[in-house]
């Protein structure tokens, strides 16, 4: 049994022996995709302990279901339905809007970037991110798959179960969206102010 890298799809002897009921199997299985699926949780739910928890809800709830799974197909994008409604559940759940913080904020390494220009990309991250959870989750998850999870528009069409033209119909809609939720924040009206 060939262990799986992040970068592979999951060989289907490793998903075969995990619908079979291997425990190792389904660690391998985990272990090449929950960098993945924790980045997916934290696009929608914007709490980096919830995200985790989801997760591993998601994993749990996956191993549960394993005799549904049809080994000859991909293993993200049946895990991907799982995951993506156990966050919606989790949103729906909360009494209050999720608190975006500066921690989610994934900033690049960047050497040459001073404490100045480095403060300015986490202002506007952190505005990026506050507007991405002020629109609707159908629009912030493709907004997520494509920006964050950098998935091709066919990758998105498999993991959703859609066809292509969807896909560019609703990321088309979900950055307008975006667009808009981002013209509403008084800080962005500030940001475009001092923008000569």
């Amino acid at each position: 049994m060939r262990r799986p890298s992040p970068e592979d799809e999951i060989p289907k002897d490793v998903l075969a022996a995990w619908v079979g009921g291997s425990e190792p199997a389904f660690a391998l299985i985990v272990k090449a995709t929950m960098r993945r699926a924790y980045a997916v949780a934290l696009g929608f739910l914007g709490n980096a302990e919830d995200a985790r928890d989801v997760s591993q809800e998601a994993y749990v709830a996956a191993h549960a279901a394993r005799k549904r799974f049809d080994a000859e197909r991909p293993f993200f994008p049946w895990f991907y339905r799982i995951l993506r409604n156990r966050c919606l559940n989790a949103l729906e759940s909360r009494a209050r809007r999720p608190e975006v913080s500066l921690d989610v904020v994934a900033e690049r390494n960047d050497p040459g970037c001073g404490p100045e220009r480095s403060h300015e990309r986490r202002e506007t991250a952190a505005l990026v991110w506050k507007a991405l959870f002020a629109i609707a989750p159908e629009h912030r998850e493709i907004v997520v798959l494509r920006t964050f999870q950098e998935l091709s528009y066919r990758e998105i069409a498999r993991t959703l179960d859609i066809p292509e033209g969807t896909v560019m119909s609703r990321l088309f809609y979900a950055r307008q969206a975006l667009r808009g939720a981002l013209e509403g924040l008084p800080e962005f009206d500030d940001l475009k102010e001092e923008t000569p």
